[in-house]
């Protein structure tokens, strides 16, 4: 494709050398240059992309985009632009066509509930005889073929080129986690979303963000971006509900369990086989328990519904959804003792998973396995101590992807949200598969041991390393279940 195509509304400041060259792909990682690339330059936290131009020219680079030109050899093409980031997304959209405007991309936000959410989306919409795309945290999907994933939301040369794969192979929808970091980084510019859904926020990733207040912006602008002709989705009893949708162009529609909304929600019966809800005028028997996933169903409903699905077969295909992997994901050993694999990794996901096991299962035995990640959010972690403390019989604090930090100095951090009396019914166990031994052994016939923080990863990140660990893989071995 020729450069000036590509560039056409990357918002240009300063244009030098010939733009009526082929480009052969657009890259940002030097490594990944080969010849007729375009490399954009961005500045990233640890590394900026302005010190690899000489050795993306080198591997065969025609043409840079770039913030700042000092680097740049006289004689080469030149794009310069204010934002490397921005700049990109727009760039690799028109690069594969813009695949995003041939096809309905249905893009979620919030802090719980995204993969939940869009994995449904992807179950429902597929059961209603559609062929769909899937970006998650999970997996990626194009139809029936799965690809790993490594970010929450991809950059954005991978989006494009996984939606234009969807597009070519005849999908209608996609459906996208989009995290905070993707849109403070402007890995979704240059998308055409059809709509956009809001779950809920609560205290995360403070260590990027710095402050709530800036976790919220970043969360708002999928919403701020939104063309008139798009829906903008937003559960209302989130404090922060309508907050999302201020100033949105897009047609604003609410939804609620407790409140009078756009589409309403009622939790009719809630056992450990799952939920009878009520939605809108219609009862619908699900394999979903707990308050959250009310709301996760409610969001799965209500987008169908604006995309033009008729209720009566969107309640049947509701009906049939499976739990997604890592999400309350029961495993039953013998002496009817229950583990529950859960992706919570937060305090309120962490709450609203404990209280559904509480409310869920009276009278049962909770023992309650978690850790925190190193090189995250600390003010979470005595948080998730108080939470653990509040709803479980026995608690044990273990390792959950310490990355650079010590495993210990994470405890000890946790160990501060226990009181005197909480503490002495924890134990710290730094081995997470010593940790998921010691629970059940500890279980009695009846108990439920809930090992939270990981659900679907399959490895520990040690000091930049990920080792192969699956808390499932461990629970079924404890349990002698042959997988």
């Amino acid at each position: 494709m020729l450069l000036s195509n590509i560039i056409q509304n990357v918002g240009s400041l300063k244009t030098t050398g010939n733009i009526e060259i082929d480009i052969s792909s657009v890259v940002f990682d030097s490594r990944e240059v080969k010849k007729g690339s375009l490399f954009v330059a961005l500045k990233g936290t640890s590394s900026d992309g302005h010190s690899y131009i000489a050795s993306a020219l080198k591997s065969g680079a025609v043409a840079i985009m770039c913030e700042d030109s000092t680097n740049v050899p006289s004689g080469t093409t030149t794009i310069v632009v204010k934002n490397s980031h921005y700049a990109l997304g727009v760039a690799a959209s028109e690069f594969f066509g813009n695949p995003s405007e041939k096809i309905k991309l249905v893009g979620i936000t919030g802090t719980n509930g995204k993969t939940t959410t869009v994995t449904l989306l992807y179950q429902l919409f597929t059961k209603l005889g559609y062929k769909c795309g899937l970006l998650s945290t999970i997996a990626n999907y194009i139809g029936d073929t799965k690809f790993e994933a490594t970010h929450t939301t991809p950059d954005p040369v991978s989006i494009n080129s996984l939606l234009s794969e969807m597009a070519t192979g005849g999908c209608e929808y996609c459906f996208m986690e989009v995290s905070s970091h993707s849109l403070d980084q402007q890995r979704v510019a240059g998308l055409t979303f059809t709509g956009a859904i809001f779950s809920n926020i609560t205290h995360d990733h403070l260590d990027y963000h710095k402050t709530f207040i800036e976790y919220i912006k970043a969360k708002k602008i999928l919403f701020d971006n939104l063309p008139s002709e798009c829906f903008a989705l937003t559960n209302i009893d989130d404090k922060n509900g309508l907050v999302m949708v201020q100033n949105c162009k897009a047609k604003v529609h609410t939804y609620s369990c407790l409140s009078p909304a756009s589409f309403n929600c009622r939790i009719i019966e809630n056992s450990l086989d799952g939920m009878l809800l009520r939605i809108g005028n219609k009862e619908v028997w699900t394999k979903f328990i707990g308050t959250h996933n009310a709301y996760n169903l409610l969001a799965v409903y209500s987008t169908a519904i604006l995309l033009g699905a008729a209720q009566e077969e969107t309640l049947v295909a509701l009906s049939s959804l499976e739990s997604v992997s890592g999400r309350l994901e029961y495993i039953k050993g013998g002496e009817d003792i229950t583990a529950v694999v859960d992706y919570a990794h937060t305090p309120d996901a962490l709450e609203n998973v404990l209280k559904t096991l509480s409310d869920s299962a009276a009278g049962r035995e909770i023992i309650t396995v978690f850790g925190c990640g190193g090189d995250r959010d600390k003010t979470k972690r005595p948080e998730m101590a108080q939470v653990s403390a509040k709803y479980s019989d026995k608690i044990i604090v273990t390792s959950d992807n310490p990355r650079f930090e010590e495993p210990e100095e994470i405890i000890e951090d946790i160990k501060k949200g226990f009181t005197v009396s909480e503490r002495a019914r924890a134990l710290f166990i730094t081995d997470r598969r010593e940790a998921i031994r010691t629970a059940a052994a500890l279980a009695k016939p009846g108990s439920l041991i809930l090992v939270a923080g990981k659900g679907h990863e399959n490895y520990q990140d040690v000091k930049g390393v990920k080792h192969h660990f699956d808390d499932k893989e461990i629970i079924q071995e404890i349990f002698d279940i042959k997988q």
